[in-house]
């Protein structure tokens, strides 16, 4: 059984004729597979590994290294705060309690916490579908993703393509 459709078959197998080392076509394929079906699950990194020679183990480690690629379901709202040093000592872990109580029903949001948002200067920090917002507090990151969930901000999905 093929995770791909079979449009996106075709595109892996391009992908994957473009490099001299098939293994290197782990991430575009993360991609292709994420921008499928939302997420990548275990079936889709076993055909991922099949059309790069390599093992799902291979696969799994690159696409664990990247909190852009997603290994579970997602809402299509995924809110990212960073709860890293500089966002930690002026309330990142706050925001993101906050975030996830209010959130914790909502299919629609995920909300997850990320090592760092390079975005020291702005702490506490946060994205939404990879859009940064800083300097926000509790109130001010649920206020942000009202306004996503509203349609009075568009965001782009977690795989690049906007969402009205």
């Amino acid at each position: 059984m093929s995770f791909f459709d079979d449009a996106n078959l075709a595109r892996a197998k391009e992908i994957v004729a473009r490099y001299p080392r098939a293994k290197s076509a782990i991430l575009p394929l993360a991609h292709l597979a994420q921008d499928q079906n939302g997420w990548l699950s275990q079936e889709a990194m076993e055909q991922i590994a099949e059309l790069t020679g390599t093992t799902a183990a291979d696969v799994l480690g690159t696409c664990s290294f990247y909190t852009m690629l997603k290994r579970r379901p997602c809402g299509k709202l995924v809110v990212s705060v960073c709860t890293n040093v500089t966002c930690l000592v002026v309330g990142g872990p706050e925001v993101l309690d906050h975030l996830e109580h209010r959130y914790a029903a909502e299919p629609d949001v995920t909300v997850e916490e990320v090592e760092c948002l390079a975005a020291c200067g702005g702490a506490p920090a946060l994205q939404v579908n990879y859009e940064f917002h800083e300097r926000v507090s509790p109130a001010s990151a649920e206020e942000i993703v009202e306004a996503y969930r509203s349609g009075s901000r568009r965001a782009r999905t977690v795989s690049g393509a906007s969402v009205a």
